[in-house]
Formats: structure tokens, sequence, C-alpha cells
């Protein structure tokens, strides 16, 4: 979706949003192989996106365009409570796929398939797709990985927790936050979390802790992974750029908790500019950065 951003004087800046899409960015700038499947509009903020991607090195042979629909557009706010934001995409050439959308080949060759909450709640026949997509990439022996994301603006609570917890069963790597994991599960511990998701059958549970870092939580072992502290000015999209960081460490045959420590440092930075894209750190930045947190 293309965002708008507001600034301390007022104004809204102009940028590029979505979840998974922000994750597929930061993977990319993080140097790993990436590709994006989703529907746009045949309209300007689309041509923005397809020039967005293919400038971030992210492969958009799959992604389709369609004159029937619109690019989303969101809105995003800010006050002593944080960031809120505000959608513009019922109806939206995203919500609109359906399973008979997919490339199935092109899903199968993937080492890792990364999808949310979010990408199912914008419509039913979403939600289907990406069930769908899950199952492609299993049966080829692929990795699942799922984040929560949860939106209450976009669908109610007990079918969030449906759902998310039907896909949570499916996933080989579960990228939940805590404050959405609590109103998922009906949980606070963290570790009851981590169980919890790891009792659906997920093999790698990457709980989110915020300035507290992130539990990483494997059957028979889990760590506390703490992060590096900054002053934040917008927080967007941190936990995208973990998702995106984590999932290019993983790719490279890191184990999880090094994934976790650099993907917290990843986060880190990127809440030091507005905006989802713009701050989001390059691999030279996020090592300089975990360098220099080393030699503190």
């Amino acid at each position: 979706m293309l965002e708008f951003n507001e600034q301390t004087d007022g104004r809204y800046l102009k940028g590029h949003g979505g979840d998974t899409s922000n994750a597929a960015i930061a993977a990319a700038r993080q140097n790993a192989s990436v590709g994006y499947l989703t529907q746009l509009g045949k309209d300007a903020f689309g041509k923005e996106f397809l020039e967005l991607w293919q400038s971030e090195g992210v492969d958009t042979c799959h992604v389709k365009q369609r004159g029937d629909a619109r690019t989303g557009i969101y809105f995003v706010s800010h006050d002593e409570r944080g960031h809120s934001f505000t959608y513009m995409r019922k109806g939206s050439a995203a919500s609109l796929m359906s399973p008979s959308d997919l490339p199935l080949e092109y899903i199968s060759g993937a080492r890792i398939l990364h999808v949310s909450g979010i990408s199912q709640a914008i419509s039913a026949t979403a939600a289907d797709t990406v069930f769908a997509a899950m199952e492609i990439c299993r049966k080829a022996g692929g990795w699942v990985s799922y984040d929560t994301n949860l939106r209450l603006n976009l669908w109610p609570l007990e079918r969030a927790r449906a759902v998310t917890h039907a896909a949570m069963a499916r996933a080989h790597i579960a990228l939940p936050g805590l404050e959405d994991a609590v109103q998922l599960t009906g949980l606070t511990d963290p570790d009851a979390i981590a169980d919890f998701y790891l009792n659906l059958g997920c093999e790698i549970v990457a709980l989110t802790l915020g300035k507290e870092g992130t539990l990483i939580a494997l059957p028979n072992e889990r760590r506390r992974v703490p992060g590096l502290p900054v002053k934040p000015v917008d927080a967007t999209a941190a936990g995208d750029t973990f998702d995106g960081a984590f999932l290019a460490e993983m790719a490279a045959g890191r184990d999880p908790y090094e994934a976790a420590r650099y993907a917290n440092a990843a986060a880190a930075l990127s809440t030091q500019g507005f905006g989802a894209v713009a701050p989001m750190p390059k691999r030279q930045d996020v090592e300089k950065f975990m360098n220099e947190g080393r030699a503190a």
C-alpha cells in the first residue's frame, strides 16, 4: 500500500508500506535473494511499487496488475501513545487474490515463504490464498514463516485467532510480536506464549519484545536475545525489518540466535527515520552498528 506518514510539522510524507513488502525489501537489503507475490492496480501507485521493488532487487515477475481494482493506501499518525494507522484498502487489487492466481513452480522453488496475518485479514479469498501458498511451499520442502501482525480494524479478534492459529499450525517459523500474541493467545508470559506456538507445531518461535529484544524458542532450548539501545523516531516498520533481516540470516545458514541478534540490530536502526522503507538499513549499516555495540 502507498503510505502517507505524518511528520512533526503536520505534513504527510509519501512512502511505500505493506508488511510483507517491507519484509521483502528488508531481506533484499541484507543481500538475500527475494521475490514477491501480490496484485496491484493499473495505476500510478502500482507503477511506483513495481519500480521500488525492482530498484531494491526484489523479483516481480509474478506481480500482477489489474485494471478493475486500485492499489491500497494507508496513513500513519503519531501521538504520545505511538503510531496509529488508517487504511483505505477494501476492494484493493491485493485483496482480490485467489488460490488460482498462485504460481506453483515459483513458490515450490522458495527456500522460505513469508506470509502474515494482514495477508489473510484483507479478504476471505486472500486468507485462502495464503493457506494454499503455505501448502505448496511445505509440500515442496520449503519452510513457511508467519507473522501474526494483528490488525483488529481488519477483522474481529475471534476470527483473527481462528485463522492465525490455523496458519501457525502450518508454519515452521513463528514471528509474533508480544502485544499481538497477548491478544491472540490470552497469555501474558513470553515463555508461555512461546510454548503455545511450539505446541501448535512451529519449530522456531521468535517472539519480539520491543526494547527488551527477542525470545527465541525451539522445542528443546530457548534464549532471550537482547536488543541494542537507540532513541526511536518512528517504529512504523521495525517488526517487518526484523522479519526480513531474520529470514535473510536464516536463509544464509545462521542459527536462530545469531539471526535474532542481527535482526534486533536491523530493527533498531529502522526506527531512526520516518516511514516504512526509507530507514531500513543495508547489511553494511547493520554490521557497523553491531560492531560499535560490541565495542561499547
